[in-house]
């Protein structure tokens, strides 16, 4: 009867971890969806071409490298062996908690698990470099990113062992349950990086140092990115509770979607209010970066806060990525779809936030990972993309961003019958 059981945790927790990857994956859609809505129309198909690109070079740079990086452990060249059941077994009935402990779920599930997580955070870079940048270069360095980078600042925390020698961030009192540094910061820190080398697009900012709104070309498909990607994001912190097959943490999970969806709701409202305040409009765009930044603000810690908290905490977070935005733009820091104020500014506040509800991490602690995570990646993406710059340029010449990269870059154009008279 007990081997049954154990028999029933595994296959639970396993196909719980491949259904939330799969939420996860979808995500993919959320970014494709948002961006091509936010950028204009002349650089639609590009910016779909990065998308698709991206998770297929992260899914096969994770594979051949990364998951090693991070994990210390990797089965491209081995393969994927067939499961010891015995062995397992063992494992099960040598634990004195049994049912109730840690789980244990086919490798190839963490593994899938976590693949769609980098390319989550090399997404965040794809909108901010939006309408200017080579795609070459950017799937470059999309290849670095999620080969080399983003495991190894994983690694510090959640790995088994930090890659380099470096100290493990848990120790120091730092936690971060499904990645608003490790994976949304992380993200952010490598679009800085690239945004600053790569200039604002033409037009943007005004001589006199005002800025010059550039609409996106289709707010229908960044409301379906937005609702894809809240979505998806069930998947993204419930699959990080990491099992489902005991009544504790089936309770957590309900919990985490509970706060998620909570802290989304509040971040649209409060982005919502304040944009009224501040332009006498309802901004779309503000209200559904709020949305995202609420759930970037909760995924740091999602289990342990009240729904009221949440609540709360998703209602400052849509009020600072409207400041953070306003803030991008008076900095001329251009960001089309503001990837690194929802990713990169509200990840940093979702850390902070962590300590006020979860015992086991230290506001010391939380500043010292943020620190980690974020020299690491801006100065190893600045590098990288210093490199792309000198060896074959990252950005397109003035008439390409004039006509708009999908002549340029790809030669098939979203909208043909609106912008093939573009000269």
């Amino acid at each position: 009867m007990q081997e049954q059981i154990y028999h029933l945790q595994f296959a639970m927790d396993t196909f719980y971890f491949l259904m939330c990857g799969v939420l996860v994956m979808w995500m993919a859609a959320g970014f494709s969806m948002l961006e091509a809505g936010m950028v204009r129309s002349k650089n639609t198909t590009e910016i779909l071409t990065k998308n698709v690109a991206l998770y297929s070079i992260a899914c096969i740079m994770y594979l051949i490298c990364g998951y090693q990086l991070m994990y210390q452990g990797g089965f491209f060249l081995s393969g994927i062996t067939e499961l010891d059941v015995d062995a397992t077994l063992a494992e099960f009935a040598g634990r004195e908690d049994g049912f109730s402990g840690d789980s244990i779920y086919a490798g190839a599930s963490d593994f899938f698990f976590q693949v769609v997580f980098v390319a989550t955070a090399m997404s965040i870079v794809s909108g901010a470099v939006a309408e200017r940048m080579k795609l070459w270069a950017f799937l470059v360095f999309a290849v670095v990113l999620t080969g080399v980078i983003y495991p190894v600042q994983g690694s510090w925390t959640w790995g088994e062992q930090a890659v380099f020698g470096l100290y493990e961030l848990e120790a120091l009192g730092f936690s971060d349950f499904a990645g608003s540094g490790i994976v949304h910061m992380a993200g952010a820190s490598a679009a800085l990086a690239g945004v600053l080398l790569l200039g604002a697009r033409k037009g943007k900012y005004t001589a006199d140092g005002k800025t010059h709104a550039i609409p996106g070309a289709n707010m229908p498909l960044a409301t379906l990115g937005t609702l894809i990607l809240w979505m998806g994001w069930f998947g993204f912190n419930g699959g990080s509770v990491l099992k489902l097959g005991d009544m504790a943490n089936a309770n957590e999970v309900a919990v985490v979607f509970v706060n998620t969806n909570a802290a989304a709701a509040a971040g649209a409202i409060g982005a919502l209010i304040l944009s009224v305040i501040l332009f006498r409009k309802a901004d779309l765009t503000m209200v559904l970066n709020g949305a995202l930044a609420g759930l970037v603000a909760i995924t740091a810690e999602p289990s342990t806060p009240t729904p009221l908290q949440a609540t709360l905490f998703g209602a400052i977070a849509g009020c600072i990525v409207v400041g953070a935005i306003i803030g991008m733009d008076k900095l001329k820091i251009d960001d089309p779809v503001g990837a690194i104020s929802v990713h990169g500014v509200v990840g940093l506040f979702g850390l902070l936030l962590v300590p006020l509800t979860n015992e086991g991490s230290s506001f010391s602690g939380q500043l010292i990972g943020a620190a980690t995570i974020f020299v690491w990646v801006f100065a190893t993406s600045l590098i990288v993309w210093a490199i792309l710059k000198q060896v074959m340029g990252i950005r397109v010449s003035e008439q390409a961003e004039y006509e708009g990269v999908d002549r340029s870059e790809c030669g098939v154009e979203a909208y043909p019958e609106f912008v093939s008279s573009v000269k």
